[in-house]
């Protein structure tokens, strides 16, 4: 691997893991994360030509840790003890150095951005960001929002935390309890920014889907007893089981969940998700993302019985729409009603969508599409896959929408 291409590799891997050890203790993540790109831009630079370094998320860090100890001497940063700072700072290098666990710091650094004093809606976004370098850019499309207006409302967010003086550290149980729904929420968003990207397309959310269970192992390991932790583990656990047969082996292929191969899918994943699940269960506190692996769950049991249980997955949605109405719950449930025959309250309930969040959203043109199909209103079902091709970015999931277009002709 080159210089340039492991310097990439580690801005991918390593981005979050090393601004949380540098922000951890000078709690300003915008000077942290401007020191981090400064040093991979010297790294770009140099590493090419002078070669990978033994430790190249050590030498990330030293260089980054130089130039936040010359901001404090010049004193661009805000007050501070001087010493404490440079204390904090070798204490990171030394952890980089030894190769030591750094989960509790990622924790620290994601319930920092959840703290109350950031608005609501910056939290999810200011996590994945800060913590796993997800662009602006990229954000605003899964929260349905204008680039320029997530790249305020981040800014505002992070110029909030660095005036309020929250601290860095892994709060306490009762702080975590507080906190734990935008920290899943992020989890959950990077691991459907991971599950939704060609990765011929975009390496920089590659491995995202295997990033975010493991950070919601570290939520389950510190609140074990919170269900829906339990429940968002199995949620993704359920859906990364079947990563290998998403894709036909041989042509790559996209292949829809209800015409997968169960034999291709990972029977230890499966059987920890469902041990999840039943854990969850038994704390007898319903939540989201326990329906939502429920939902899998239904799907999964298919294994075992060759046949999907629509009528059980659209009342499993009836009861996710009641706790969280998102426009994903509304297409999905809509989708499940056409499943189990009833393509025409289906259709009624895509029609009902505001049509301003439905213009470009693809998942709501396939539903439709596909609904209508069902419906034999071919004209209007080729129009409706007509624009999901169009919105949709993985090429595999073009071909596979394109075929179902032409299938409508024959």
């Amino acid at each position: 691997m080159t210089g340039a291409a492991t310097a990439e590799r580690v801005a991918r891997d390593s981005f979050g893991r090393l601004v949380a050890l540098l922000g951890r203790r000078s709690g300003n993540l915008t000077i942290a994360e401007d020191a981090l790109a400064d040093a991979l831009l010297l790294a770009v630079a140099r590493w090419p030509h002078e070669g990978t370094p033994h430790n190249p998320e050590g030498w990330l860090l030293t260089v980054a840790r130089r130039k936040l100890i010359d901001d404090i001497r010049r004193g661009l940063m805000a007050e501070r003890a001087q010493a404490e700072l440079l204390r904090a700072y070798d204490e990171a290098e030394a952890a980089t150095n030894s190769m030591a666990p750094c989960d509790d710091q990622r924790l620290a650094l994601m319930l920092a951005c959840a703290h109350p004093a950031i608005d609501l809606a910056a939290r999810t976004p200011l996590m994945l960001q800060v913590v796993l370098g997800i662009t602006a850019e990229r954000m605003a499309s899964l929260f349905l929002v204008a680039p320029p207006a997530m790249t305020k409302r981040l800014g505002r967010a992070k110029a909030k935390l660095a005036a309020s003086g929250v601290s860095f550290d892994l709060p306490g149980l009762d702080q975590l309890a507080v906190r734990i729904e935008p920290l899943l929420d992020a989890i959950y968003a990077a691991f459907t920014l991971g599950w939704t990207t060609d990765d011929e397309l975009s390496a920089s959310e590659d491995g995202l889907e295997d990033e975010a269970i493991w950070l919601a192992r570290i939520v389950v390991d510190h609140a074990s007893s919170d269900a829906e932790a339990l429940g968002l583990l199995a949620l993704m656990l359920f859906s990364r089981s079947r990563q290998a047969a998403r894709r036909n082996p041989e042509s790559g292929r996209f292949i829809p969940l209800n015409l997968q191969d169960c034999k291709r899918w990972s029977t230890p994943m499966l059987d920890e998700a469902e041990a999840l699940l039943r854990r969850a269960g038994a704390l007898g506190r319903p939540g989201r993302f326990q329906i939502e692996a429920a939902i899998q769950a239904v799907h999964v049991d298919r294994r075992r019985s060759g046949r999907t249980d629509w009528q059980t997955i659209g009342t499993l949605y009836q009861r996710l729409l009641a706790i969280t109405p998102t426009l994903g719950a509304r297409i999905a449930h809509a989708a499940a009603l056409t499943e189990a025959g009833r393509s025409n309250a289906a259709l009624a309930a895509l029609d009902a969508l505001d049509p301003v969040r439905i213009a470009s959203h693809q998942p709501y043109w396939a539903t439709r599409a596909a609904t209508l199909a069902r419906l034999s209103r071919t004209a209007e079902a080729g129009d409706a896959y007509y624009r999901a091709v169009g919105l949709t970015e993985d090429r595999r999931i073009r071909a596979y929408l394109l075929e179902k277009r032409s299938a409508l002709a024959a």
